[in-house]
């Protein structure tokens, strides 16, 4: 019987390279190199019997589950289906993506090599040519020659000390790296003031403009602009120059550190470029993502064509379109900044060694409730949605929320609610705990002025669910906005490591907050206000909310049998065996297979004009 890797895990996280599925069991060494063979080997005897590696065993095994009854969803497809209608679907489809190439555009993605380490170099130069980590818990980056050793971002800092005991951890200086940044920015902003920055540490540019204005080529202006970053910061950065911002990212790993790599923009390049490429490499492609794929045969791009009837049937899973876009290597050329509408959250969290004392947790509960309101001070944000986070010993992440008629914004009113949602469920031993606010009202729009003084806040985003469009939809509206992930995927890609992105941009100033897993991600929807300072005015509680599972509109008015809800939703038993092994779900998945048949019946008509 197989057995979980922790090690080949643990490197595939770490290092984020495509790990095939099977180097997730043990194997012989001799299939890996040597080096990395000690690596997975000292990672593994460090790690194994934690608490992170058990919880980690327990996601594979229901990941394993998961696609098991992917599989079993896809077989019954392929019999029910017309799979050469099918393949005639897929190929249009490819036609119709293809008309719509764009290569006019010259996008850049521009990244920062080892960036926190080398801000730290810059104010220790005798490190030097050491092999140095920043982060004393778990590791936010590693310099390049604590990498030879297999020392990785995201790695707790014991290991990496055992996998090279010269090892200098250095603490974080996140004011430090925000200074840099800014100075890295504003080079860039040079070339495109309307770039888009991506993090505190990579940024896309759109140069169409000014390589034409300056007489240059794409690769020309790139080198002026590392070379003017390196002059002026002394931090080296790469680029990767492309057509689109997905090819600009991929292609500013290929010469990492400090170099830059131009893909032509031509459409039979860019197809070859992208037919060996491994899916683990496309942005939005995590490690989840990757196992599901290559279970079905997809472990590169150029595998998505091969496999386009499996992925078809399993559009809901994988998002046909999405892939099909990869598989061309097309995307958005769109470079703008965030706009502001955009902002749905705000937040903060801290990570520490687990706590089960209820006055230290609380402790560092008002630390995060303040660090939040200044914040949102900072920002100009209110919000009427508060939403506890916390993570057990264990690894398991859970979220309680609570709605409101009025906007909060102040670190009481934060700690208050926080509060209320955490006692009920101590005693706990937690390591991490964390507040976001949703629901935001933009505070630096004037209240008396344009349409929105007739409301409380934005309008609220139309849910996902009701968003969404077949492909043939998309394509007769001229709706041409890429995809850039796979719309039926909700999960948990995060590193345990509490990164500093967020808090350094300026224009969002907030700890690092990451989507929950499920299963533990249930959002509860409490139904009492609780400010000790409320008026005797009745306000409005929101009474009803979706279940964050099957989409069932609850009524948060009876909080008990909402949380019974969400917890049967959530529990992989019930799940597997209301769905996994019952004869309703064989008798689901015919419905389905047969309503794809309909859909593809539909396709295969003419398109009448839309009114």
């Amino acid at each position: 019987m197989e057995t979980f890797s922790w090690a080949v895990f643990c490197q595939s996280r770490a290092s984020h390279a495509p790990i095939p599925e099977r180097q997730l069991f043990k194997q012989s060494p001799s299939r890996l190199t040597t080096d990395q063979s000690d690596i997975n080997r000292v990672i593994a005897e460090a790690s194994k019997g934690s608490k992170f590696y058990e919880n980690e065993k327990k996601k594979d095994k229901e990941l394993t589950e998961r696609i098991e009854r992917l599989l079993q969803t896809r077989d019954t497809a392929m019999k029910e289906a017309d799979l050469v209608q099918v393949e005639s679907t897929t190929s249009h489809l490819l036609i119709e993506l293809e008309s719509l190439r764009d290569v006019s555009q010259i996008i850049v993605h521009v990244d920062a090599d080892a960036f926190f380490a080398n801000c730290e170099l810059l104010y220790n130069p005798e490190l030097k040519g050491k092999a140095f980590g920043v982060g004393k818990g778990v590791l936010t980056t590693a310099s390049y020659e604590a990498r030879k050793f297999g020392v990785r971002s995201g790695m707790a800092a014991f290991i990496a000390k055992k996998l090279c005991p010269e090892l200098i951890l250095l603490s974080i200086h996140p004011q430090r790296y925000s200074d840099m940044s800014k100075r890295v920015m504003a080079i860039l902003a040079r070339y495109d003031p309307d770039m888009l920055v991506a993090s505190c540490d990579e940024a896309y540019l759109n140069i169409t403009e000014y390589c034409e204005q300056h007489d240059l080529t794409a690769d020309e202006c790139v080198s002026e602009m590392r070379r003017i970053v390196q002059e002026e910061t002394k931090l080296t950065v790469s680029a990767g120059i492309a057509s689109n911002r997905m090819l600009a990212k991929i292609c500013s790993d290929k010469n990492k550190p400090n170099g830059q790599f131009h893909l032509p923009p031509d459409s039979q390049t860019i197809k070859d470029f992208m037919v060996d490429l491994p899916v683990r490499k496309v942005p939005g492609i995590g490690r989840v993502h990757e196992r599901m794929l290559e279970s079905i045969g997809v472990t590169t791009c150029g595998d998505i064509f091969t496999q386009r009837v499996s992925i078809a049937l399993l559009d809901k899973e994988f998002g046909l379109r999405f892939m099909l876009q990869t598989y061309l290597g097309i995307a958005s050329n769109i470079v703008r900044p965030h706009s502001r509408e955009e902002r749905k959250s705000i937040g903060a969290e801290r990570t520490f060694h687990p706590l089960v004392d209820k006055g230290k947790i609380l402790q560092k509960l008002e630390e995060v409730a303040e660090e939040l309101e200044n914040d949102m001070t900072e920002t100009g944000w209110a919000g009427r949605t508060v939403t506890l986070k916390y993570k057990l010993e264990n690894y398991q992440v859970f979220t309680r929320a609570k709605s409101f008629e009025r906007w909060i914004t102040k670190k009481n009113d934060l700690l208050a609610i926080g509060t209320e949602l955490l006692l009920p469920e101590l005693p706990l031993k937690i390591r991490l705990i964390g507040l976001r606010v949703t629901k935001l009202k933009d505070l630096k729009i004037s209240a008396d002025t344009g349409i929105k003084r007739y409301f409380g806040g934005p309008m609220e985003q139309t849910s996902p669910r009701k968003k969404r469009k077949t492909i043939s939809e998309d394509i007769q509206a001229g709706d041409h906005t890429w995809q850039d992930h796979i719309p039926g995927f909700d999960d948990d890609e995060e590193d345990d490591v509490q990164v500093l992105n967020d808090e350094l941009l300026s224009s969002a100033k907030t700890s690092s907050a990451r989507r929950s897993s499920a299963p533990e991600n249930a959002i509860i929807h409490a139904s009492i206000p609780i400010s000790a300072k409320a008026s005797g005015k009745k306000r409005f509680i929101e009474s009803q909310t979706f279940c964050p599972v099957c989409g069932t509109e609850l009524d948060t008015n009876d909080n008990r049998k909402l949380n019974s809800h969400v917890d049967f939703c959530l529990s992989r038993e019930a799940i597997q065996e209301a769905e996994g092994h019952s004869a309703e779900a064989e008798a689901k998945t015919r419905s389905q297979a047969q309503a794809w048949s309909r859909f593809l019946d539909s396709k295969t008509k003419p398109r009448g004009k839309r009114k």
